[in-house]
């Protein structure tokens, strides 16, 4: 970022962007399409259908959408794929590829996954690209929040936890590697956890991550699970 401070950084992807967690149908669609862009034009990961990138967990996930306030265009998405009203144990897209017992002591009924991080290469923000990625995990506490959730869980790149890490947000790995698309990293964190690193190592980051404190408020502590 040369010069520019964080803060600064964090103040011009604020003006730049803004994050939206109840989306249309119409909106949903917008995300699928940036996906089918990211994971099948651009990396080569998923075959897609129509323009379109989505699957049969999108039928019970939530989004987040990552708007540039210029343009009106579509910069940035993630979801959390969420339990099911029914769910008496984890049902997540990276159980296909990694141990389901390494889930098992994470509540079933506040846990959910991360996935499908993509962000635009052409719409990221100019000023401050690296900290793009900010705005869709102020998306994922608000809505772990307003839900009550208590833990993430995802796998993930390596390179993106790094990513992560260099921003204080920390996930916790969980088994082995897995191959998916390359090597992958299960992994989770409490929630409460999570931010209370990020609040420690980069209060500035913090406040971005929850508005200063106005979308998250700490639900009670969960056992860890083993490594």
């Amino acid at each position: 970022m040369g010069s520019i401070s964080v803060n600064e950084a964090l103040h011009a992807v604020n003006d730049e962007f803004v994050v939206t967690t109840e989306l249309s149908p119409d909106a949903i669609q917008e995300c699928f399409r940036l996906r089918f862009e990211v994971y099948c034009l651009d990396r080569n990961f998923l075959p897609g259908l129509n323009g379109l990138e989505y699957d049969e967990f999108d039928e019970y996930s939530r989004h987040v959408a990552l708007w540039n306030r210029h343009t009106g265009e579509l910069a940035g998405t993630v979801r959390m794929v969420m339990p099911s009203a029914k769910a008496t144990e984890h049902h997540f897209p990276m159980l296909h590829v990694c141990d389901p017992a390494l889930l098992g002591p994470l509540p079933v009924r506040s846990t959910v996954e991360v996935s499908r991080f993509a962000i635009s290469k052409t719409r990221r923000s100019s000023a401050a690209p690296a900290l793009s990625r900010l705005g869709l995990v102020q998306g994922l506490v608000r809505l772990s929040g307003e839900i009550g959730l208590t833990h993430w869980c995802a796998v993930m790149e390596p390179s993106l936890l790094r990513l992560l890490r260099m921003t204080s947000i920390n996930f916790l790995p969980v088994g082995p590697l897995v191959e998916y698309h390359g090597p992958r990293q299960p992994c989770y964190n409490h929630i409460g956890d999570l931010l209370d690193g990020v609040a420690q190592g980069r209060l500035d980051i913090w406040k971005y991550l929850t508005q200063d404190g106005r979308l998250w408020r700490t639900p009670p502590r969960r056992p860890a699970i083993a490594a």
